[in-house]
């Protein structure tokens, strides 16, 4: 009798162990904000809000915003990255990356305004690609594995007219509006002149402004192409 109830026992304790393991795991951050240089802030829906440094942790429901020559990256647990230009504003508005589940992936943020490169991690490439969108007021990318760019201008873009222009590094994206779809490969440019408006491919570079290194690398945001700090640049916590 004993012996059972001591078995009794230590199954419950094995059980609620089991359990707040797997608490801890639902609950855990989408992203922790690698790198930032300047004010960065995270509003939840209630309206609270909050300043951000490196190694602050992000969630779904959260909007981030970079103020004026502010840059973060966040870093999902995915693996995937996405760098906020200045004066940009994101809103996560879904995601859920579990190793063992990869049916039950989404990541879905909608880009308020500014802008962003991103490097997708495994969330639409290991099972449904449509886990994947990205959304503007003017057109929602989809993404086929890849390392993107994507910029709203609303008359705060110099020369370049109002709308969304999209460059793509790596892979392949599918831009979409109520007007149009259009595929964009690597080396290609887009641009989405409004929501009513199907997108279309560019000659080539329309004049994208580009990170600046001494922002990007000179105060530890790296660079795109590899991701690395520079000895002395800054650090990158995994």
């Amino acid at each position: 009798m004993q012996l059972m109830h001591t078995f009794s026992r230590t199954s419950t304790l094995l059980a609620l162990a089991c359990a707040l393991l797997f608490s801890v795991d639902a609950l855990a951050a989408a992203a922790i904000v690698t790198n930032l240089n300047g004010t960065v802030s995270a509003r939840k829906a209630d309206g609270s809000m909050r300043l951000l440094s490196q190694q602050s942790e992000v969630d779904a429901g959260e909007s981030i915003t970079t103020e004026k020559n502010s840059f973060a990256r966040l870093k999902f647990t995915d693996g995937g990255e996405i760098t906020l230009r200045p004066e940009t504003t994101i809103a996560i508005d879904s995601y859920r990356f579990e190793a063992d589940k990869p049916e039950q992936d989404n990541l879905f943020f909608t880009m308020v305004k500014g802008g962003l490169r991103t490097i997708t991690g495994l969330v639409g490439k290991r099972s449904n690609r449509d886990a994947y969108r990205n959304k503007t007021a003017i057109a929602t990318i989809g993404i086929r594995g890849t390392d993107y760019g994507s910029l709203l201008c609303e008359s705060n873009c110099g020369k370049l007219p109002d709308g969304q222009y999209i460059d793509v590094k790596q892979g392949k994206i599918n831009v979409v509006n109520t007007a149009g779809n259009l595929d964009v490969e690597v080396g290609q440019f887009a641009y989405v002149k409004d929501a009513n408006t199907a997108p279309v491919l560019l000659p080539g570079d329309p004049g994208l402004p580009e990170f600046d290194e001494d922002d990007t690398v000179g105060n530890g945001l790296g660079t795109f192409d590899t991701g690395l700090i520079p000895g002395g640049a800054g650090c990158v916590v995994n």
